[in-house]
């Protein structure tokens, strides 16, 4: 039977009054409702000054100090943490896990939801996780463009959790461009892809890049490495192109190899470059011999017949980290410190080479 907001209220008071005080999680729990609907109810509660709120907890008039002194012995160990990203696969993968293994070493829980890149899934998940008891957010929303455009960030602030973008970022003035963030330079890795066609002795280049939240960072890395190094970016390349549309991809690679002089390319993903290697065989273009390929990410890139130079972002790594920084958010709630600067951490790929650009393979590369 559910309790009127009233019997819920006063329910909350007896069980707090009782305990001195209680995680919002594990009452919510004991009562049968949503972390939503308690936290609700606690704000009520402190407005009128019968209880107060801290790091997560309600706690009865008068014991603050013994909470946060838990709170400090505490940390963030035994913290529930919930995950939102728009896909398993791939790169997300490697996240996940290095998210999960972060969080496991520090005995606390990772509960995972997945949007299926559809926008309005994000705000479901992240309910349906904060209900569940997830105490703080890493989050991969499904921008399309890797940032949010006409408010899709608001979602953001309705849960009251400490929460940590992956692998996505907000212009400044975004109010989500005020949360912490962990992700990959993926221009950075663009530019050193382009360094490497350079020093191997090519002089045009293109990129055959996929629409999605990393195209605008890879093409920006790209042009600026193209202008820096005195290169020629190939007039007419899609530069950016529908996932999948990999003939077009072809019919512009294969004429711009045999007329304009095209040698090299930087392809995203992974993936796709895999698909293209036999269609451009097909077409009579040689890889590496007339054409140099380095792909972006590096999920399967060895695997490939003739194995695939990459940009390999970091990925295990950036879920490790992005975890780590949510667990010191919590752990700085629950003893009551003063939070530390946010922070906006991207960390750099690293090419490695293989067979596709008509380099040293990665065996004997020079770190």
């Amino acid at each position: 039977m559910r309790l009127h907001v009233d019997q819920r209220h006063e329910k909350v008071l007896e069980l707090v009054r009782e305990r001195g005080s209680l995680r919002v999680a594990d009452l919510a729990a004991e009562l049968g409702v949503s972390a939503v609907t308690l936290r609700r109810d606690v704000e009520a509660l402190a407005a009128q000054g019968r209880v107060h709120r801290l790091h997560g907890a309600v706690v009865w008039p008068g014991e603050e100090t013994a909470a946060e002194e838990r709170g400090r012995s505490e940390g963030a160990e035994g913290a529930v943490i919930g995950m939102i990203v728009p896909t398993t696969k791939i790169i997300f993968a490697d996240i996940v896990r290095g998210a999960q293994e972060a969080v496991a070493a520090q005995g606390g829980r990772l509960l995972l939801g997945v949007s299926g890149y559809v926008d309005a899934e994000d705000s479901v998940q992240a309910g349906h996780l904060v209900s569940g008891g997830a105490e703080g957010l890493l989050v991969a929303p499904s921008w399309f463009g890797g940032v949010p455009e006409d408010g899709q960030e608001k979602w953001l602030r309705d849960h009251g959790v400490p929460t940590v973008l992956v692998e996505r970022s907000a212009p400044p003035g975004n109010p989500a461009a005020a949360l912490d963030r962990v992700g990959t330079d993926r221009a950075h890795g663009a530019a050193v892809a382009v360094g490497h066609f350079a020093a191997l002795g090519h002089r045009r280049i293109a990129a055959v890049l996929q629409e999605g939240p990393h195209a605008v960072q890879i093409t920006a890395g790209f042009e600026a490495a193209v202008r820096a190094l005195g290169l020629k970016a190939d007039p007419g390349a899609p530069t950016v192109r529908e996932h999948g549309d990999y003939e077009a991809s072809v019919d512009y690679l294969a004429e711009a190899v045999q007329k304009r002089g095209l040698t090299a390319a930087l392809v995203h993903s992974d993936e796709d470059a895999i698909v293209l290697l036999p269609r451009l065989q097909a077409r009579g273009i040689r890889v590496p011999e007339d054409l140099a390929l380095i792909a972006y990410d590096d999920g399967v890139a060895g695997l490939a017949d003739v194995p695939l130079t990459t940009v390999a972002p970091p990925t295990h790594a950036v879920g490790e980290l992005a975890a780590k920084l949510l667990l010191q958010r919590l752990a700085e709630r629950r003893g009551g410190q003063r939070p530390g600067p946010r922070q906006h951490i991207e960390l750099l790929p690293e090419l490695r080479i293989r067979a596709s650009c008509g380099g040293r393979p990665i065996a004997e590369a020079i770190d």
